[in-house]
């Protein structure tokens, strides 16, 4: 027989035995695991599996932080793992981390690293990441997983995760907490992380992303391994605080200071439940040594070296074991652990600068801002007077012909202003691309847009195709919502809109190009604003805000008030049913001391054609009149109309006269039996149309006239041009949904 060679490929028996000692292991670094057949499964058929861990640069490092992290990563490389270590910088100033300055939560972060290679960590098979850069880097693919995340969760279930974050789903939350899980579960798989090692007080996001898997049949989920969380060192603190250095043994601390620190911590005789002591024991003197040794005098028991927590707790429950003891047996193994940082942070002069910057930032979170919620979002700001301003008669004109887009201004006189002092001030505008286009979303918007741009502004029009997918337009299918986007742009341009001074902005393309300036401010938005003060926005989406949401409907206005600021518009030019956000966008302003707020022109909403409708619908064609209806459709759907007569409140058919016919044609023509009358103002026709003088019938005959003319031109573009003919095959055929 040939004698066995060091190089032969292992037994199937040994390989499986390899795979046990590594799955111990492993293992070991968590309090609890989900689920043990996956882990098992993972070791026994990855090499070098990845192994997601984190935290939030927030002030000094607590031994919690420092050796137990230290522990469980070398026993995760030690075991052949990759370990990516999530420095979660924006999560730090979401969650108001040091006022949310984010060059102090740098600091901190790099202090961080500093005590974790000083104190022991392999960093062999180590990556520190830092979230901002890596988000920055592949926004393109962390931002819609984001979006995706939240439009599949609802508002409850996301608060649900409120203690990842040190906070509880019932207390004030900022829209940046919804926003802080949505984003933390796209970490776990951004990272492509096969293993969750964080504290069970995240385990509800890690169970998060693995819901999220289920939902959307992503192959492998991540395993959680959940750590054991230290308590606090005085009676009832469950967790560590750095805000309170008694309750925590800093990495730093002086061997004075660590031995004050556990002399005066809680640890009542014979108790070992609920004792911060014996928890120190337990979880980081056994693990980093391997044994705990009590010396003591020959008359109390004499030195004794325990290798089990089962005997110290024998010991200790029994009387065998003093506090005292035990206590000064703790501090000075915790004082020989610290010493090589204590060394470190005073011999290199990188780590000592880092470490007095850090002991000088006041922990704190930075309260919601009082002014912000104190402001209102239903009342214009009371307008100052505008009387004192002189004004040429060239800009006179031009702000007639912009205010005249608005059914409601805030403020005038800073309108007046903007339009003095800048030729070509910058409109937002954007729309959904989310179905038919109809005949407001078409012929106000070409007739509003030429306004501007004869005035010499610039209109900027914003696909809003993320955010189509946001509020789950077209059931959030992105292709469809493109094909939608497109077929809006044909109507505008065939329906008369000089594009002149116009840009068409894909708000994905934009955002992701500019996703670094985009997305921070996304969150200070989130961060600045309480979650009631956002629900209050829901009505931008369609939404009321006593409705399920989902996390979908925090986030959105957040981007849309994000929109203004990233486009640097001057005039916001939406609909009335848009002005909350637009108002939270001044008063964004307002927080941050930013003089250049912009001016809100919000023109009038049409109703729909029926009784009751305050709003017109796509679900419901029978409530709108579409930019490529047919002739005859315009004829029936203005026959089947709500139109009392001699009544002008309430009525869709007067509305579209004051709100269409007229702003386009600057005329209404009617035709009597008797004859025909020219009306050139809205007040002359109400005049008429409430004496009788004016019936419905009639009133009906010349607005189906007017909207065909206006409409002819896009019915033979569609009809002649192939692209446009092809993209309204497309648009019909989707089923309009959320």
């Amino acid at each position: 027989m040939e004698a066995s060679s060091d190089n032969a490929p292992p037994t199937q028996a040994s390989v499986i035995q390899i795979s046990e000692e590594r799955f111990n292991l492993v293992k070991s670094v968590g309090e609890q695991c989900t689920h043990d057949d996956e882990l098992r499964d993972l070791l026994a058929n990855k090499a070098a599996p990845v192994c997601y861990d984190g935290f939030e640069p927030s002030g000094r490092m607590h031994i919690a932080q420092g050796l137990m992290k230290i522990m469980s990563v070398n026993k995760l490389t030690s075991a052949g793992c990759r370990v990516k270590i999530w420095i979660a910088d924006w999560f730090a100033y979401m969650n108001n981390k040091l006022g949310g300055d984010l060059k102090k939560i740098r600091v901190v972060g790099e202090y961080f690293k500093e005590i974790f290679l000083a104190a022991g960590m392999n960093s062999e098979n180590v990556e520190f990441l830092w979230s901002s850069e890596e988000i920055n880097a592949r926004g393109d693919e962390y931002w819609p997983l984001v979006m995706d995340i939240a439009c599949r969760n609802s508002l409850a279930k996301i608060k649900r995760c409120m203690p990842i974050m040190g906070h509880s789903e019932t207390e004030e939350l900022s829209a940046a907490h919804i926003l802080y899980v949505c984003m933390q579960c796209a970490d776990t798989l951004f990272l492509e992380a096969d293993i969750c090692q964080l504290g069970m007080d995240q385990e509800s996001v890690n169970l998060l992303a693995r819901d999220y898997c289920d939902d959307t049949q992503r192959g492998s989920k991540p395993v959680i391994l959940s750590h054991h969380m230290i308590s606090g060192l005085q009676q009832g603190q469950t967790k560590m605080s750095k805000s309170d250095p008694s309750s925590a043994i800093f990495m730093e601390d002086e061997e004075a200071e660590v031995n004050v620190k556990i002399k005066k911590a809680y640890c009542p005789p014979e108790i070992v439940e609920g004792n911060p002591c014996v928890e120190y024991v337990r979880y980081i003197i056994l693990p980093w040594f391997g044994e705990f040794t009590v010396e003591r005098d020959e008359k109390y028991g004499g030195k004794k070296t325990y290798k089990s927590f089962e005997d110290i707790v024998t010991d200790y429950e029994s009387s065998d074991l003093h506090p005292k003891d035990l206590k000064d047996a703790l501090s000075k193994a915790l004082n020989k652990i610290l010493q090589p940082v204590r060394d470190h942070f005073k011999t290199n002069s990188r780590a000592k600068n880092l470490l007095k910057q850090v002991k000088g930032y006041k922990i704190t979170r930075t309260a919601l801002s009082k002014e912000m919620e104190a402001l209102s979002i239903n009342a214009p700001n009371p307008v100052s007077s505008a009387a004192g301003l002189q004004m040429s008669e060239e800009v006179e004109k031009k702000y007639n012909i912009v205010r005249s887009i608005g059914e409601e201004c805030i403020q005038e006189d800073e309108l007046k202003n903007l339009l003095a002092k800048k030729p070509t001030p910058i409109c937002y505008d954007g729309f959904e691309p989310s179905g038919r286009m109809h005949i407001a979303q078409g012929v106000m918007k070409v007739t509003n847009v030429n306004k501007l741009t004869s005035a010499g502004c610039h209109v900027k029009i914003w696909i809003a195709d993320w955010f189509a997918q946001l509020n789950n337009k077209l059931g959030g299918d992105l292709e469809r919502i493109k094909v939608v986007g497109e077929y809006f742009k044909e109507i505008w341009q065939a329906g008369g809109m000089n594009t002149d001074k116009v840009g068409f902005l894909w708000a994905s393309d934009e955002i992701n190009g500019r996703g670094g300036k985009y997305w921070p401010l996304v969150m200070d938005i989130a961060r600045r604003n309480n979650l009631r003060r956002i629900l209050r926005c829901g009505q931008i989406m369609g939404r009321s805000e006593t409705e399920v949401l989902s996390a979908a409907q925090i986030l959105y206005p957040c981007m849309q008030c994000a929109d203004i600021f990233l486009l640097e518009a001057d005039i916001c030019q939406l609909g009335m049913d848009q002005r909350k956000v637009n108002m939270l966008a001044r008063e964004y302003c307002d927080d941050i001391k930013r003089k250049n707020k912009p001016i809100i022109l919000s023109h009038h909403m049409l109703p729909g054609l029926q009784q009751g409708q305050e709003k017109m619908s796509k679900s419901n064609p029978s409530s709108a009149i579409f930019m490529e209806d047919e002739e005859a459709d315009v004829s029936e759907k203005i026959s089947q109309a709500y139109c009392p007569p001699r009544t002008v409140e309430g009525n869709p058919c007067l509305e579209y006269v004051k709100y269409l016919v007229l702003p386009r044609f600057n005329e209404f023509k009617v035709e009597f039996d008797g004859g025909n009358k020219t009306f050139k103002s809205f007040e002359d026709i109400c005049a008429d149309y409430e004496s009788g003088e004016l019936a419905p019938e009639d009133l009906k005959k010349a607005l189906v006239k007017a909207l065909n003319i206006m409409l002819q031109p896009v019915r033979d573009h569609f009809k002649t041009n192939e692209r446009a003919k092809n993209l309204l095959e497309q648009v019909k055929a989707f089923r309009v949904t959320r």
